[in-house]
């Protein structure tokens, strides 16, 4: 059985809908089709920001946007100056989604509901008459012979013809190997944003417990992050640990996550925790140490690094003597925890690596190697940090590449 269309686009996700959107909005009469291989479409979305969907950042500098991004700073300059943020909101209004923004800059649908932006894009693609084929699983790609003929794509169950083809899969193993083939090079994927396992008594038993800006560094490298640091039950996480994770991807994964880290708690320098501590010396000097928890550290938290300071529940801070202090200094300010492994979670997945960036023409988001072949979002080795910003990259290669798919010139 054979089917032939205008413009096929394989991976029914975030890229891949808005770019069909895009296209089918600029050439009503394109037939264009979107091949899913699951039985779902857009599940990223639905899970995305624990079900609210976080559909992009309230980051409206171009210039600023790009510094989210470890892997795509420099190639997404340009095309977040055709489409970035806050075109985003104002194509989402026009499509009668209401959004919020949220204190950290994370940007959220009013309804707080993930459904309400799938509900958006099916009601989208289904009053333009876009084809949605579930259950197609791509199992070979062939290009045109010459530029009269068309491309081929054959799933498990039929055959498609397509004058353009744009692939917007994510990270998919088995669709990187058929670009592979295709002659596209394809640089090793790695996770990217997942949280550090760490097994110290110092933390054992208090998950739940954060602090609102500490700083994170990884011995023996350059990174370093900051922001706020979550304890949970195997170890580190929140969005310090997170940028840390997708700026370090390609490092931690040769270190086999396996590797030590130093967090300053309170974020401050160490000669002004040392003097700090000295202080409460003479001015708390009558008070018990760990009933007297100083830079915000939670109780429990400073209970902890005060025992681990060989500090006991009694001592006061009249008593507190040179060794203990200077150990107190290093415990709040240059803590080391030693990593061991790593913890990723389904729906923050996302993946340092794909298609080599240098073999994209990001004025249109097409090939290089195969004209009328085009990507947008994870298929790429395009990733951020979390807060909205892997959902915009999607965006504006979607909305991008859907221009240039629509276009009946060649």
């Amino acid at each position: 059985m054979t089917k032939h269309s205008d413009i096929i686009i394989i991976g029914g996700g975030a890229a891949g809908f808005f770019a069909a959107i895009r296209a089918a909005e600029l050439d009503p009469a394109a037939r264009i089709i979107i091949l899913e291989r699951g039985k779902e479409v857009l599940t990223k979305v639905k899970v995305s920001g624990g079900g609210r969907c976080n559909v992009t950042h309230a980051c409206f500098d171009p210039r600023e946007l790009t510094q989210y991004y470890p892997r795509g700073e420099k190639e997404l300059i340009g095309p977040f100056h055709q489409f970035a943020c806050g075109d985003m909101l104002d194509w989402l209004d026009k499509k009668g989604v209401d959004t919020k923004i949220e204190e950290d800059g994370r940007i959220f649908p009013t309804s707080d509901d993930s459904q309400t932006i799938i509900d958006c894009f099916i009601q989208s693609i289904q009053n333009l008459g876009i084809q949605l084929l579930t259950r197609q699983r791509v199992e070979h790609i062939t290009p045109p012979l010459n530029s009269e003929d068309e491309w081929q794509i054959k799933t498990s169950s039929q055959l498609f013809f397509a004058k353009k083809v744009m692939v917007a899969t994510g990270s998919n193993t088995k669709v990187w190997g058929l670009l592979s083939n295709l002659g596209h090079t394809i640089i090793q994927p790695v996770p990217s944003l997942f949280t550090f396992n760490i097994k110290d008594l110092r933390i054992r038993n208090l998950p739940g417990i954060s602090m609102p800006n500490a700083k994170v560094k990884v011995l023996g490298s350059p990174l370093e992050s900051d922001g706020p640091v979550l304890i949970t039950h195997w170890g580190l996480s929140g969005p310090a640990i997170l940028k840390l994770s997708a700026w370090g991807a390609i490092i931690l994964n040769d270190l086999k996550y396996h590797f030590k880290i130093q967090v300053n708690w309170p974020n401050q320098d160490l000669e002004d925790i040392r003097t700090s501590i000295l202080e409460n010396k003479i001015s708390s000097a009558k008070k018990q140490i760990q009933k007297h928890s100083l830079f915000g550290i939670p109780s429990r938290l400073w209970q902890s690094l005060c025992l681990a300071s060989g500090i006991s529940a009694n001592l006061k801070w009249a008593d507190l003597n040179k060794k203990q202090a200077s150990t107190l200094t290093q415990q709040i300010g240059a803590c080391e925890f030693e990593v061991k492994g790593k913890s990723t979670f389904k729906e923050e997945f996302v993946t340092a690596g794909g298609v080599d960036l240098k073999e994209i023409n990001f004025k249109t988001f097409e090939s290089k190697v195969h004209p009328k072949l085009f990507f947008a979002g994870e298929v790429l080795n395009i990733d951020a940090v979390t807060g909205g910003f892997n959902f915009q990259a999607a965006w504006t290669g979607g909305w991008i590449a859907g221009k240039k798919l629509a276009e009946r010139s060649e």
